[in-house]
Protein backbone atom coordinates (compact mmCIF):
# COMPACT_ATOMS: atom_id res chain seq x y z
CA UNK A 1 0.00 0.00 0.00
CA UNK A 2 1.31 3.13 -1.10
CA UNK A 3 2.44 5.96 2.07
CA UNK A 4 -0.32 8.57 1.46
CA UNK A 5 0.75 11.78 0.71
CA UNK A 6 1.24 14.66 3.25
CA UNK A 7 -1.83 16.97 3.33
CA UNK A 8 -1.07 20.81 1.99
CA UNK A 9 -0.37 22.96 5.03
CA UNK A 10 -1.06 26.89 3.47
CA UNK A 11 -1.30 28.13 7.15
CA UNK A 12 2.18 26.69 8.13
CA UNK A 13 4.14 26.77 5.07
CA UNK A 14 3.44 29.95 3.50
CA UNK A 15 4.48 33.38 4.81
CA UNK A 16 1.97 35.98 5.07
CA UNK A 17 2.30 38.43 1.86
CA UNK A 18 1.89 41.52 3.93
CA UNK A 19 3.89 41.55 6.86
CA UNK A 20 1.28 42.78 9.77
CA UNK A 21 0.17 41.90 13.26
CA UNK A 22 -3.65 41.19 13.38
CA UNK A 23 -5.60 41.83 17.07
CA UNK A 24 -7.99 39.39 17.05
CA UNK A 25 -8.76 36.43 14.51
CA UNK A 26 -11.06 33.28 15.18
CA UNK A 27 -14.58 31.91 14.47
CA UNK A 28 -18.20 33.14 15.88
CA UNK A 29 -21.37 31.47 16.66
CA UNK A 30 -19.83 27.90 17.20
CA UNK A 31 -22.74 25.74 18.78
CA UNK A 32 -21.46 23.93 22.08
CA UNK A 33 -22.65 22.48 25.20
CA UNK A 34 -22.03 24.78 29.14
CA UNK A 35 -22.79 23.82 32.14
CA UNK A 36 -22.93 26.23 35.20
CA UNK A 37 -23.45 25.41 38.45
CA UNK A 38 -25.91 27.41 40.83
CA UNK A 39 -25.71 28.08 44.58
CA UNK A 40 -28.32 25.28 45.45
CA UNK A 41 -25.74 22.57 44.56
CA UNK A 42 -27.32 21.33 40.90
CA UNK A 43 -25.86 22.76 37.58
CA UNK A 44 -27.34 23.50 34.61
CA UNK A 45 -26.72 22.27 30.84
CA UNK A 46 -27.29 24.68 28.50
CA UNK A 47 -27.18 25.31 24.82
CA UNK A 48 -24.31 28.41 23.93
CA UNK A 49 -22.78 29.88 21.02
CA UNK A 50 -19.36 30.75 21.23
CA UNK A 51 -16.73 33.47 19.44
CA UNK A 52 -13.61 33.05 20.05
CA UNK A 53 -10.36 34.59 18.94
CA UNK A 54 -6.75 34.58 19.79
CA UNK A 55 -3.97 37.93 18.42
CA UNK A 56 -2.00 36.67 15.93
CA UNK A 57 1.24 38.50 16.90
CA UNK A 58 3.51 36.70 14.37
CA UNK A 59 3.88 39.43 11.52
CA UNK A 60 5.04 36.77 8.98
CA UNK A 61 2.74 34.48 9.71
CA UNK A 62 0.20 33.57 7.48
CA UNK A 63 -2.68 32.27 9.89
CA UNK A 64 -3.56 30.94 12.82
CA UNK A 65 -4.05 27.22 13.45
CA UNK A 66 -8.57 27.38 14.24
CA UNK A 67 -8.92 24.17 14.05
CA UNK A 68 -6.57 23.12 17.03
CA UNK A 69 -8.36 26.61 19.19
CA UNK A 70 -11.90 24.92 18.38
CA UNK A 71 -11.02 21.25 19.48
CA UNK A 72 -9.10 22.86 22.40
CA UNK A 73 -12.38 24.40 23.50
CA UNK A 74 -14.55 21.15 22.57
CA UNK A 75 -12.62 19.05 24.51
CA UNK A 76 -11.88 21.79 27.21
CA UNK A 77 -16.08 22.68 28.04
CA UNK A 78 -17.06 19.32 27.94
CA UNK A 79 -15.66 18.32 31.39
CA UNK A 80 -15.62 21.60 32.67
CA UNK A 81 -18.13 23.50 34.72
CA UNK A 82 -17.73 27.46 34.25
CA UNK A 83 -15.99 29.31 37.03
CA UNK A 84 -13.13 32.12 37.19
CA UNK A 85 -10.60 29.52 37.13
CA UNK A 86 -12.10 27.14 34.20
CA UNK A 87 -12.54 30.47 32.18
CA UNK A 88 -8.88 30.96 32.55
CA UNK A 89 -7.06 27.95 32.12
CA UNK A 90 -9.23 27.61 28.82
CA UNK A 91 -7.68 31.16 27.23
CA UNK A 92 -4.46 30.24 28.76
CA UNK A 93 -5.12 26.66 26.75
CA UNK A 94 -5.93 28.41 23.74
CA UNK A 95 -2.97 30.28 23.40
CA UNK A 96 -0.65 27.67 23.63
CA UNK A 97 -3.02 25.95 20.98
CA UNK A 98 -1.14 28.95 18.71
CA UNK A 99 2.09 27.13 19.59
CA UNK A 100 4.39 30.93 19.99
CA UNK A 101 2.01 32.81 17.45
CA UNK A 102 -0.18 34.36 19.64
CA UNK A 103 -0.60 36.37 22.94
CA UNK A 104 -3.72 37.11 23.92
CA UNK A 105 -6.87 35.54 23.75
CA UNK A 106 -10.58 36.21 23.90
CA UNK A 107 -13.95 33.90 24.09
CA UNK A 108 -17.59 35.12 24.33
CA UNK A 109 -20.68 32.85 25.49
CA UNK A 110 -23.76 33.51 25.04
CA UNK A 111 -26.95 31.29 26.15
CA UNK A 112 -30.38 31.86 27.43
CA UNK A 113 -30.29 30.87 31.17
CA UNK A 114 -33.41 29.13 32.10
CA UNK A 115 -34.60 29.47 35.65
CA UNK A 116 -37.88 27.73 37.50
CA UNK A 117 -39.75 30.31 38.86
CA UNK A 118 -43.20 30.10 41.46
CA UNK A 119 -45.91 32.52 41.09
CA UNK A 120 -47.03 34.60 43.64
CA UNK A 121 -49.95 33.49 45.67
CA UNK A 122 -50.48 30.13 43.85
CA UNK A 123 -47.07 28.43 43.90
CA UNK A 124 -47.49 27.22 40.40
CA UNK A 125 -43.93 26.85 38.42
CA UNK A 126 -43.01 28.03 35.09
CA UNK A 127 -39.70 28.66 33.68
CA UNK A 128 -38.48 32.59 32.46
CA UNK A 129 -35.67 32.93 30.37
CA UNK A 130 -32.76 35.49 31.13
CA UNK A 131 -30.47 36.08 27.72
CA UNK A 132 -26.80 36.13 29.08
CA UNK A 133 -23.21 36.41 27.66
CA UNK A 134 -20.00 35.66 29.09
CA UNK A 135 -16.55 37.62 28.08
CA UNK A 136 -13.63 36.38 29.03
CA UNK A 137 -10.22 38.13 28.22
CA UNK A 138 -6.94 37.63 28.67
CA UNK A 139 -4.69 40.28 27.62
CA UNK A 140 -0.64 40.28 28.72
CA UNK A 141 -1.74 37.71 31.44
CA UNK A 142 -4.09 39.69 32.28
CA UNK A 143 -7.91 38.35 32.78
CA UNK A 144 -10.78 40.25 32.36
CA UNK A 145 -14.26 38.70 33.05
CA UNK A 146 -17.45 40.10 32.01
CA UNK A 147 -20.93 39.21 32.33
CA UNK A 148 -24.22 40.58 30.51
CA UNK A 149 -27.46 40.18 31.89
CA UNK A 150 -31.19 40.82 29.91
CA UNK A 151 -34.09 41.13 32.66
CA UNK A 152 -37.55 41.87 32.47
CA UNK A 153 -39.94 43.68 34.85
CA UNK A 154 -43.32 45.07 35.09
CA UNK A 155 -43.30 48.94 35.60
CA UNK A 156 -46.71 51.13 36.13
CA UNK A 157 -46.63 55.16 35.47
CA UNK A 158 -46.56 57.14 38.71
CA UNK A 159 -48.01 59.98 36.92
CA UNK A 160 -51.03 57.94 35.29
CA UNK A 161 -51.33 56.15 38.61
CA UNK A 162 -52.00 59.81 40.16
CA UNK A 163 -54.24 61.04 36.84
CA UNK A 164 -56.84 57.72 37.03
CA UNK A 165 -56.86 58.10 41.00
CA UNK A 166 -58.36 61.51 40.25
CA UNK A 167 -60.47 60.30 37.68
CA UNK A 168 -61.55 57.79 40.24
CA UNK A 169 -62.35 60.38 42.85
CA UNK A 170 -64.51 62.49 40.61
CA UNK A 171 -66.52 59.65 39.77
CA UNK A 172 -67.15 58.86 43.34
CA UNK A 173 -68.62 62.24 43.85
CA UNK A 174 -70.42 62.48 41.38
CA UNK A 175 -71.70 58.70 41.96
CA UNK A 176 -72.09 59.84 45.75
CA UNK A 177 -73.68 63.45 46.08
CA UNK A 178 -74.96 63.34 49.59
CA UNK A 179 -72.65 64.63 52.93
CA UNK A 180 -72.39 60.78 53.68
CA UNK A 181 -71.39 57.55 51.87
CA UNK A 182 -73.53 54.22 52.70
CA UNK A 183 -70.24 51.78 53.02
CA UNK A 184 -72.12 49.00 51.65
CA UNK A 185 -73.61 50.91 48.47
CA UNK A 186 -69.79 52.03 47.89
CA UNK A 187 -68.28 48.91 48.07
CA UNK A 188 -71.04 47.27 45.32
CA UNK A 189 -70.47 50.36 43.51
CA UNK A 190 -66.62 50.10 43.21
CA UNK A 191 -67.01 46.18 42.59
CA UNK A 192 -69.13 46.44 39.65
CA UNK A 193 -67.99 47.35 36.30
CA UNK A 194 -69.32 51.12 36.79
CA UNK A 195 -66.47 51.32 39.28
CA UNK A 196 -63.72 50.61 36.73
CA UNK A 197 -63.37 54.47 35.87
CA UNK A 198 -59.72 54.37 34.45
CA UNK A 199 -56.55 52.72 35.05
CA UNK A 200 -52.86 53.74 34.81
CA UNK A 201 -50.53 52.45 32.28
CA UNK A 202 -48.25 49.69 32.75
CA UNK A 203 -45.11 48.66 30.28
CA UNK A 204 -42.94 45.85 29.97
CA UNK A 205 -39.75 47.05 30.65
CA UNK A 206 -36.24 45.59 30.73
CA UNK A 207 -32.85 46.11 32.28
CA UNK A 208 -29.49 45.19 30.40
CA UNK A 209 -26.75 44.64 32.55
CA UNK A 210 -22.90 44.58 31.58
CA UNK A 211 -20.90 43.92 34.62
CA UNK A 212 -17.20 43.99 35.16
CA UNK A 213 -16.16 40.84 37.69
CA UNK A 214 -13.89 41.85 40.37
CA UNK A 215 -10.52 39.35 40.74
CA UNK A 216 -11.39 36.35 41.29
CA UNK A 217 -15.19 36.82 41.38
CA UNK A 218 -17.40 34.95 39.32
CA UNK A 219 -20.87 35.64 40.64
CA UNK A 220 -23.95 32.79 40.58
CA UNK A 221 -26.37 33.81 38.27
CA UNK A 222 -29.89 32.99 39.70
CA UNK A 223 -28.34 34.65 43.58
CA UNK A 224 -27.58 37.67 41.48
CA UNK A 225 -30.99 38.32 38.98
CA UNK A 226 -32.55 37.55 42.71
CA UNK A 227 -31.28 40.60 43.91
CA UNK A 228 -31.99 42.43 40.89
CA UNK A 229 -35.79 41.54 41.02
CA UNK A 230 -35.91 42.15 44.33
CA UNK A 231 -34.59 45.53 44.34
CA UNK A 232 -37.38 46.44 41.31
CA UNK A 233 -39.96 44.44 42.91
CA UNK A 234 -42.09 43.94 40.34
CA UNK A 235 -40.42 40.38 38.36
CA UNK A 236 -42.52 39.61 35.24
CA UNK A 237 -44.44 36.13 36.11
CA UNK A 238 -44.71 32.57 34.01
CA UNK A 239 -47.79 30.45 35.46
CA UNK A 240 -50.46 32.27 37.15
CA UNK A 241 -54.07 31.90 38.86
CA UNK A 242 -56.34 34.75 39.82
CA UNK A 243 -54.53 34.84 43.14
CA UNK A 244 -51.24 35.75 41.41
CA UNK A 245 -52.76 38.03 38.84
CA UNK A 246 -54.14 40.25 41.73
CA UNK A 247 -50.66 39.92 43.80
CA UNK A 248 -49.05 41.25 40.37
CA UNK A 249 -51.21 44.20 40.51
CA UNK A 250 -50.79 44.56 44.21
CA UNK A 251 -47.03 44.65 43.83
CA UNK A 252 -47.45 47.27 41.01
CA UNK A 253 -49.64 49.68 43.12
CA UNK A 254 -46.64 49.31 45.68
CA UNK A 255 -43.75 49.97 42.98
CA UNK A 256 -44.77 53.04 40.71
CA UNK A 257 -42.23 53.43 38.97
CA UNK A 258 -40.67 56.16 36.36
CA UNK A 259 -37.46 54.39 34.38
CA UNK A 260 -35.61 57.07 36.28
CA UNK A 261 -37.02 55.09 39.73
CA UNK A 262 -36.05 51.82 38.22
CA UNK A 263 -32.82 52.96 37.13
CA UNK A 264 -32.38 54.35 40.70
CA UNK A 265 -32.93 50.76 42.03
CA UNK A 266 -31.06 48.93 40.00
CA UNK A 267 -27.79 50.99 40.48
CA UNK A 268 -28.41 50.90 44.09
CA UNK A 269 -28.58 47.15 43.76
CA UNK A 270 -25.32 46.97 41.80
CA UNK A 271 -23.67 49.50 44.24
CA UNK A 272 -23.81 47.11 47.07
CA UNK A 273 -22.19 44.05 45.23
CA UNK A 274 -18.80 43.40 46.14
CA UNK A 275 -17.86 41.14 43.30
CA UNK A 276 -18.60 43.95 40.47
CA UNK A 277 -15.90 45.81 40.09
CA UNK A 278 -17.34 48.54 37.52
CA UNK A 279 -21.27 48.28 35.56
CA UNK A 280 -23.28 50.06 32.75
CA UNK A 281 -26.92 49.33 32.39
CA UNK A 282 -29.70 50.42 30.48
CA UNK A 283 -33.11 50.11 31.91
CA UNK A 284 -35.72 50.73 29.14
CA UNK A 285 -39.86 51.21 29.85
CA UNK A 286 -41.86 49.55 26.42
CA UNK A 287 -44.17 52.37 26.97
CA UNK A 288 -47.84 51.62 25.90
CA UNK A 289 -49.12 55.45 26.22
CA UNK A 290 -46.17 56.48 23.64
CA UNK A 291 -45.19 54.60 20.38
CA UNK A 292 -41.24 55.41 21.30
CA UNK A 293 -39.33 54.12 24.62
CA UNK A 294 -38.44 55.34 28.27
CA UNK A 295 -35.05 54.78 29.30
CA UNK A 296 -31.60 55.59 31.44
CA UNK A 297 -28.30 54.50 30.72
CA UNK A 298 -25.96 55.01 33.40
CA UNK A 299 -22.26 53.59 34.30
CA UNK A 300 -19.97 53.39 37.18
CA UNK A 301 -16.77 54.83 36.20
CA UNK A 302 -13.38 53.19 37.56
CA UNK A 303 -10.67 55.06 37.81
CA UNK A 304 -7.05 53.62 37.33
CA UNK A 305 -4.47 54.90 40.13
Amino acid sequence: MLNPKPLPDVASQHSASHSLALQWVGMEQIALPIRLDLADSHSLNLSAKADLYVSLDRPDVKGIHMSRLYLEMNRFLANQSLTHESLAQLLALMVESQQGISQNARITLSFDLLLQRNSLKSQQQGYQSYPAVINAERINDQLKLELELTIPYSSTCPCSASLSRQLYSEAVDRQFSGTSIDKQALLQWIQSEAGSIATPHSQRSYAYLQLQLADGAFPDFTILIDRIEEALGTPVQTAVKRSDEQDFARLNAENLMFCEDAARRVKTCLENQAQISDYWFKVEHQESLHAHNAVVIDQKFTTEN
